[in-house]
């Protein structure tokens, strides 16, 4: 690092916030190093000392940090978020610690819904996968009480208008199912809350299970029980940078990955 690496993209690297997020930070004279205030193409170089809100912040951990992806399979009952004030289990607590930096989670299910989440330490690819530009898809399979007509399905693959806006399913797959309830296969490409609940509901269809089993190229392994979760391999790892659109930013090898399948102790 002899001429140094912008600062927005050590930052990032560490999931400190996305590269956007730290551009506007800068902006906003939030940022100094050595006392002064942060340009955008300013540079970080050793021996530096960088600011954040008159904080200092120790970067040099981030400059060799390498890119970790977890993908996990969330249960219903536990919320996406680092302390929940109801005292409700959190999805944070069931992950590996990290000796540096932090794990961010791409998107959110919310707590009636299991399935794939994505976790990764690397803020700015967070921010490529959950953008609303990249039109990342989401799969769902949902099962349903009762029957659900052609022309409801046609209705909901046309687009309806809820409370923010029109909204679709770019894909419905009918999967089968006994008696009164039903499976459908699900996708949408954007990340609206509840979104995929309150299609089936504005044509007032109930929803007795939603379960996430696909963001993007990323598939939600059979064999992963819920509560436990798989970390992705290198070549996994490039091929998720490709699809971001960070080809160019080949992942810091992870040399001693903490563990590919693992289910935590009990709560």
């Amino acid at each position: 690092m002899v001429d140094g690496e912008r600062i927005q993209k050590v930052l990032a690297r560490g999931g400190i916030g996305s590269r956007r997020e730290i551009e506007r930070w800068i902006s906003e004279g939030r940022l100094k190093i050595n006392g002064n205030p942060v340009g955008l193409g300013d540079r970080l170089k050793e021996g530096d000392r960088l600011f954040l809100n008159d904080r200092i912040v120790n970067w040099e951990k981030f400059v060799e940090q390498p890119t970790r992806v977890l993908l996990y399979h969330k249960p219903v009952g536990e919320v996406v978020t680092r302390r929940d004030p109801e005292g409700r289990p959190v999805v944070f607590t069931q992950l590996p610690k990290l000796a540096v930096s932090r794990w961010i989670a791409v998107g959110r299910l919310d707590i009636n819904t299991s399935g794939l989440l994505l976790v990764t330490n690397n803020g700015e690819l967070a921010n490529r996968l959950m953008h609303p530009s990249t039109q990342v898809e989401r799969e769902y399979a949902v099962r349903i009480l009762g029957n659900v007509s052609e022309a409801t399905l046609a209705r909901l693959k046309e687009g309806v208008e809820l409370e923010d806006g029109k909204a679709k399913f770019d894909d419905i797959k009918f999967y089968g199912g006994e008696g009164a309830n039903k499976w459908f296969n699900v996708t949408v490409a954007e990340g609206r809350n509840r979104l995929v609940r309150r299609l089936w509901e504005s044509q007032e269809v109930v929803v007795s299970r939603l379960m996430r089993v696909r963001y993007g190229p990323v598939v939600l392994p059979e064999r992963l029980k819920a509560r436990t979760f798989y970390e992705l391999n290198d070549k996994e790892l490039e091929l998720l940078f490709e699809f971001a659109g960070m080809a160019n930013e080949k992942p810091a090898i992870n040399a001693k990955p903490e563990s590919k399948a693992h289910k935590p102790g009990k709560r």
